[in-house]
């Protein structure tokens, strides 16, 4: 979602007769065929140069294999720049590799912050931040965060969201799921949820907690809970199911999309999401404590409600009273980043 963009800009550019010539490594590290395969398609992504098929395991099992097979990569045909995106482990993995070798590193997401260390994402953001060479940001506060740890102007560049141009260009094709018409769903009358972080799906009890919460809020409209897989083996031992809460499989990105754009509002604890609810106006209430997006609550349609399931009831009552924030839509976020981020990667590999 986040490199699409980046690779139609790249081939835009190169059309016009300049551009960079570029390889599209895969690490492998999302292997499911719903969740990652599928994107490649929908989203028009050509078939990756380079598959590095790490697959599952533990963080550092992960890293490893990711930090092994890319070493490889750069040993047998050296890159000028190495071009991360997100938060990921193979974000952080990547970065560390190309730097040891002498590659610079351009971080697209750079400076979000949580300042929760709890999260692995937290780390993979802040230990490829210190190894990055060029920031591209998606707000004035991944560019606060990046001038507070010592990075100059220099190399920030504020461009935007690149999520935002893949949700802009795909909007015109987002298509109902099945579950549309087995489930009755009609517009604004039913919610969406995902979950997926440790502190809310780890725990059967907090788990369980979330679940009554969230089918007494909703005031008996269908909840669709399209269930990740590490929630899923939470799920199979839990008394949790009722008329309300329909769980069903992940969604393609196109199909999933479609869901949140017609809905009354989604519960989530992803950060990407409140990205796209905020652009388009959907209401966002998020089960966690701390947020790496705080434009999506300052700015845009999303709440950070907290992971005490006793918030949620009241905070869905206002939102089904008619009393949620409008929102607006944060700079940049115009769906014109990639082709920002492309000029910049022109000008500073020329000036290297």
């Amino acid at each position: 979602m986040k490199i699409a963009p980046i690779i139609d800009a790249l081939n835009a550019a190169e059309m016009r007769g300049g551009g960079l010539r570029f390889r599209l490594i895969h690490t492998g590290q999302h292997y499911d065929r719903t969740m990652s395969g599928s994107f490649f398609e929908e989203l028009c992504i050509p078939d990756p140069d380079i598959n590095l098929e790490v697959g599952s395991g533990t963080q550092a099992e992960q890293t490893a294999a990711i930090m092994v097979n890319y070493e490889k990569v750069l040993l047998k045909e050296k890159s000028d720049l190495c071009l991360v995106v997100g938060d990921v482990t193979s974000t952080m993995a990547c970065s560390i590799v190309a730097r040891k070798l002498g590659v610079p590193v351009a971080h697209v997401e750079g400076g979000i912050r949580s300042g929760d260390w709890t999260m692995p994402e937290e780390i993979n953001r802040v230990v490829t931040d210190s190894l990055t060479t060029w920031f591209f940001t998606t707000s004035e506060t991944a560019n606060d965060n990046l001038r507070r740890s010592g990075i100059t102007d220099d190399r920030i560049f504020f461009v935007g969201n690149t999520m935002i141009d893949t949700l802009l260009k795909h909007l015109p094709r987002l298509r109902p799921p099945d579950c549309w018409k087995s489930l009755s769903l009609e517009a604004q009358q039913y919610f969406v949820v995902t979950l997926h972080r440790p502190a809310n799906v780890d725990g059967e009890q907090q788990l369980l907690r979330l679940l009554r919460a969230i089918a007494e809020g909703t005031q008996g409209l269908p909840v669709v809970f399209p269930v990740h897989p590490r929630t899923a083996k939470n799920l199979r031992d839990l008394d949790s199911r009722t008329s309300q809460l329909q769980y069903i499989d992940p969604l393609s990105y196109l199909e999933f999309n479609y869901l949140v754009k017609h809905a009354c509002g989604v519960i989530t604890d992803s950060g990407g999401i409140t990205e796209e609810t905020t652009v388009l106006g959907v209401p966002c209430l998020t089960l966690r404590d701390n947020t790496e997006r705080p434009e999506t609550i300052t700015m845009g349609t999303n709440e950070l409600i907290g992971t005490d399931p006793s918030k949620l009831p009241p905070a869905l009552a206002r939102l089904l009273a008619g009393q949620w924030k409008k929102g607006s839509i944060p700079p940049k976020w115009d769906g014109k980043t990639a082709l920002r981020i492309v000029e910049h990667l022109e000008h500073v590999l020329k000036r290297s």
